[in-house]
């Protein structure tokens, strides 16, 4: 039986899955991160190879492919022979703030690089520790991953390099980019899912993997998690009713706005263009246990427009689909009973997820026609059969969440 392994290096931990060539799940394995280690490339490292052998031997020696997924803009810089000088930046570190004039001099207006926490802002950063004289390439967390496997230094994706500046469209480092003369190796940038080599040899016999097993080009976590939803055709979309609410639609036409957070990666031939909002389930946790949510939500009447009107953020601004930093949270009137005061946040979180999608149609993207649903939410039915009624099209749930599924997806991509 041929396999395929996604390995999903998330914020909680890392996980990975194995399909079969239909697609099927044959094994799947976790490993959590302990404290700080999420920021750690040697508990990365560890990470990986506990993963792998927590995989069935059995399941081992039938894999063909494997691909890694990394949080978009995790970024290090490593030597010669590929050990990192530095600890890793996490796809959230700031630091790069202090950069950002600098780079607005360089970098097109709006561009996706002009934000603290871009892999580009982080570059620059670095370029002032002491520790760089040492760095010769700069890697994405799946880039230093997969050089483990494969041993080949400063390969990327064009979804992880899309941070860095990299130029999807034309697929090419652009010229504003290339006259920085940047004193460090810019990776290579492939598609996602191209085989970039076979397991280096000790790597193979030493998880008794196939000595011609390839490592595959990755992606990133959310890129990933949309691979494994299921959508696949221009006006599909995928709704993340996780802390926050993030929306994704595939489309012919590329949708690129930076004052509300919207770029698009490049999917093939199509775009994945979303945005993300600061409302979603950290303001119902605020509010209910998730076994009130549950209980609640059940004596909800979905076809009834609630007459509450909320915009549910836990604290002042938002980006998407209304760019305000200063907007305050509206979340009264209250009503005594929880079950009304709970189907208004359901109703004024959908109400703004249907913003969202007519806005990023109202900038040129694809008409919508389906919703897949990952996230806590998506198991709320009385949610789905609301938001079905603000949609107007069908809600279904994710055919699988997992991003380590998506991951694996892509490896089996090229066969």
């Amino acid at each position: 039986m041929t396999c395929y392994l996604g390995i999903d290096f998330g914020t909680s931990g890392a996980r990975a899955i194995v399909i079969d060539a239909q697609g099927q799940i044959q094994t799947q394995v976790r490993y959590p991160w302990e404290a700080r280690a999420v920021s750690d490339s040697a508990s990365w490292q560890r990470a990986l190879w506990t993963l792998l052998v927590q995989i069935p031997e059995d399941v081992r020696r039938e894999i063909k492919a494997i691909a890694i997924n990394g949080t978009s803009s995790t970024v290090l810089i490593c030597d010669a022979v590929g050990n990192p000088v530095y600890e890793p930046l996490l796809y959230n570190d700031g630091r790069g703030s202090v950069v950002l004039e600098e780079l607005r001099k360089i970098a097109p207006p709006n561009h996706t690089v002009l934000s603290a926490t871009s892999s580009l802002a982080k570059l620059l950063w670095m370029m002032q520790l002491p520790a760089f004289s040492e760095a010769r390439y700069f890697l994405h967390q799946a880039d230093w991953l997969a050089f483990l496997l494969h041993g080949k230094l400063g390969i990327t994706d064009y979804h992880n390099a899309l941070k860095l500046g990299y130029d999807v469209e034309q697929l090419k480092y652009p010229e504003w980019l290339e006259n920085l003369q940047l004193p460090i190796q810019l990776p290579q940038v492939l598609a996602p899912g191209t085989a970039i080599g076979e397991l280096r040899p000790e790597i193979a016999h030493q998880f008794l993997l196939p000595p011609d097993c390839l490592v595959c080009a990755g992606t990133t976590d959310s890129i990933a998690a949309f691979l494994a939803s299921g959508a696949a055709s221009p006006g599909e979309a995928v709704t993340s009713l996780g802390s926050t609410l993030v929306l994704k639609l595939l489309s012919r036409i590329r949708v690129e706005d930076a004052r509300y957070g919207i770029y698009s990666h490049r999917l093939g031939d199509l775009w994945l263009t979303g945005g993300a909002s600061n409302t979603g389930g950290a303001v119902l946790r605020e509010f209910f246990t998730d076994a009130e949510l549950e209980n609640f939500s059940r004596e909800i009447d979905s076809s009834q427009v609630s007459a509450l009107d909320y915009y549910p953020l836990l604290k002042a601004g938002d980006r998407f689909p209304i760019n305000d930093p200063n907007l305050l949270p509206r979340l009264t009137p209250r009503p005594d009973n929880p079950v009304e005061f709970l189907h208004g946040l359901l109703e004024s979180i959908t109400r703004i997820e249907a913003q969202g999608y007519e806005l990023l149609q109202k900038l040129g993207a694809d008409s919508l026609n389906r919703v897949y649903t990952a996230g806590g939410g998506a198991k709320n039915p009385t949610w789905t059969a609301i938001r079905q009624r603000y949609l107007k099209v069908p809600v279904v749930s994710s055919m699988n969440t997992e991003a380590a599924y998506g991951t694996a997806l892509l490896a089996k991509s090229q066969f």
